[in-house]
């Protein structure tokens, strides 16, 4: 029945490390920060754009130079993990993180900056797949999985709208340069505590030789994309240079996949990739990221710039978003998750969040935050932790322990790419909706006051338009969820019955060792 006897070196769920708890702590600290410094340094830029003298046409840079080298290192990152050993990878990915974030709060010129962000990107490529990693390959317990992941997956929901209240109280009370140096005192607690705490599963690595060309496809494919998308919102998607890097971008991942079919021992095999259930998770939840990423732009300027509320007022209007993840994700998905189909989880949180979405279209200048951007917020917030949770568990889900890195690392990759194609996509968007908007108005604003009203009736216009969008990316999201994803409830047993190899015999060790516990 059970495939376990098959499995070189997995570890058994019997021997669960008693630490896991602690550990837990440690993993779920660095990924906060790895997250809030998504959203954190945005708020910080115009500061930090002013004081080191960076040009309105070289601004992006600070944030494209992080999602280059995070986007772009992630799958080698993931590998790392699963040759050198997750703890190990997790500990330098946090010291190294927290030296370039030092680089950037000490950082007296443009070139410091930027190298200090490539830096911080490259660290946490390293640092976010041997994070999720580590909860894969330790907690076994189908009851204790739905737990961990709950917290993670409240986390990661969570942690960008937290980085805007942070960023806001940091900028507007103490310096830009604080958005970097609070990273620091979060990687050394979360290192110490690793390094102490986390015992790694033993005959989880996977020692075979690094795939070099695949690192190379890999990383200079994902990076042709995201920048792809990155340039398109500043230069207009029939820039030839913007034309040129998607095309680069497809040829060099489809060499990647062509090696990776070929090669003793790819960089992704692809087996990984091709469970529908796995494939499920990575397509719905970069399509849901591309939503979210919108949608906290857009809110970020309606608020600030359409309301005038200041960066800290706008972090907190944000709460509720936060709250709504954290429950959906802890109280939702954790009690559910060993009951029902990770699907019926995540597609209804889906179309949750779509129809928060959908409320936030009625936009108007003068819309009341109480009326339509809290509950508007709550619904998101409910939907997208729910959704969450069961995603990043089912990310690893029948993965062969020392396969953990790299599929943690394609859940990474689909958020941060997912992430830059967001922000370019629904931000073209809303600009060409701002500016058709604009010329049809433009005659009948004569006056300075009546300009001023028409350039934020064109805002909100654009927004509008373009969360319109992020409504119909959400529901692609839960029906991919629905129809793609087709395992049972963790204990279930369907992997079990059937299937050969590593892959199938970790599945099925993922699967009948771990009973159905009723709360």
């Amino acid at each position: 029945m059970s495939k376990i006897a098959d499995i070189p070196d997995s570890p058994a769920p019997a021997q669960a490390d008693p630490s896991r708890w602690k550990a837990l702590v440690f993993i779920a600290l660095a990924q906060l920060m790895v997250v809030l410094d998504a959203t954190i340094v945005n708020i910080a830029l115009p500061s930090a754009q002013q004081d080191l003298g960076i040009s309105d046409g070289n601004r992006q840079w600070v944030i494209t130079a992080y999602a280059l080298a995070f986007g772009g290192l992630l799958l080698f990152g993931g590998r790392v993990a699963d040759l050198w050993g997750r703890k190990r990878t997790f500990v330098v990915g946090l010291i190294g993180f927290a030296a370039a974030s030092a680089l950037g709060g000490a950082a007296t010129g443009e070139a410091m900056m930027l190298g200090a962000r490539a830096l911080q990107g490259a660290f946490g490529a390293l640092l976010a797949p041997a994070a999720l990693s580590l909860l894969a390959v330790m907690f076994t317990d189908a009851r204790e999985r739905a737990k961990a992941f709950g917290i993670y997956g409240a986390i990661a929901g969570g942690g960008g709208a937290v980085g805007l209240i942070l960023g806001g109280f940091l900028t507007e009370y103490l310096n830009w340069r604080w958005t970097f140096f609070v990273n620091i005192p979060f990687a050394i607690v979360a290192a110490l505590g690793a390094y102490f705490v986390i015992r790694e599963p033993a005959g989880g690595r996977n020692r075979t030789r690094l795939d070099v060309p695949g690192v190379v496809l890999s990383t200079l494919g994902l990076v042709s994309l995201v920048y792809g998308f990155t340039r398109a919102e500043s230069d207009g998607w029939s820039d030839p240079v913007t034309i040129g890097l998607f095309v680069g971008a497809v040829v060099l991942l489809g060499a990647f996949a062509l090696v990776e079919s070929r090669v003793k021992s790819p960089l992704l095999p692809l087996r990984v990739v091709a469970d529908r259930n796995r494939g499920g998770v990575y397509l719905s939840l970069g399509l849901a990221v591309i939503a979210m990423f919108g949608l906290f732009l857009f809110l970020t300027y309606y608020l600030q710039v359409v309301k005038g509320y200041s960066p800290v007022k706008t972090g907190f209007a944000f709460l509720p978003m936060i709250a709504g993840m954290i429950t959906g994700s802890t109280q939702i998905g954790t009690r559910l998750m060993t009951r029902v189909p990770p699907r019926f989880l995540m597609g209804p949180g889906f179309l949750t969040a779509a129809v928060g979405m959908l409320l936030l279209t009625q936009l108007e200048i003068g819309s009341s935050y109480a009326g339509l951007i809290l509950p508007a917020q709550l619904l998101l917030g409910l939907g997208m932790g729910t959704a969450f949770m069961p995603a990043m568990s089912l990310a690893t889900h029948g993965v062969d322990p020392r396969d953990a890195g790299v599929a943690s690392a394609m859940v990474n990759t689909s958020q941060q790419v997912g992430g830059a194609i967001g922000t370019a996509l629904l931000n073209t968007i809303a600009a060409s909706a701002t500016t058709a908007y604009l010329v049809d108005h433009a005659a009948g604003a004569t006056t300075p006051a009546a300009q001023k009203l028409l350039q934020l009736q064109g805002m909100v216009e654009g927004y509008s338009a373009a969360i319109w969008w992020a409504v119909g990316i959400l529901v692609a999201s839960a029906t991919i969820a629905l129809t793609l994803i087709n395992t049972g409830k963790p204990g279930a047993g369907l992997v079990a019955a059937s299937g050969s190899g590593a892959g199938a015999g970790a599945g099925a060790a993922d699967e009948v060792t771990v009973p159905v516990i009723a709360h």
